[in-house]
């Protein structure tokens, strides 16, 4: 238990309360308590069974989700272009199929 709460205050930043008022620090400590939330969730049903389905916070949000892409943005639809030498490119593709039909 220790261990995901370093978690949370390393890599969610759930230990930064350094605002002016009170209402703000707790809205932070929410957000940070969501983060953590949807990241066990994601690590719960997309990365089941990948390299990524024991890994930290920090690993994830660096390894998937931090990734330079190209949008294009109309009128219909949004387009994300992913570069090719994405090293994580495969287990990306699996999250996000493993996300859609959850959602379905």
């Amino acid at each position: 238990m220790e261990n995901r709460i370093k978690q949370c205050q390393l890599h969610l930043f759930a230990d930064r309360t350094s605002a002016a008022t009170m209402r703000a620090n707790q809205l932070r400590l929410w957000f940070a308590a969501m983060a953590y939330v949807l990241l066990c969730a994601l690590r719960r049903l997309a990365l089941k069974h990948t390299q990524f389905a024991h890994a930290t916070g920090g690993t994830i949000r660096l390894k998937l989700l931090k990734i330079g892409a190209l949008v294009w943005v109309s009128v219909r639809r949004i387009k994300i272009a992913i570069a090719s030498a994405f090293p994580y490119r495969n287990e990306f593709a699996i999250a996000h199929s493993r996300l859609t039909a959850a959602a379905h």
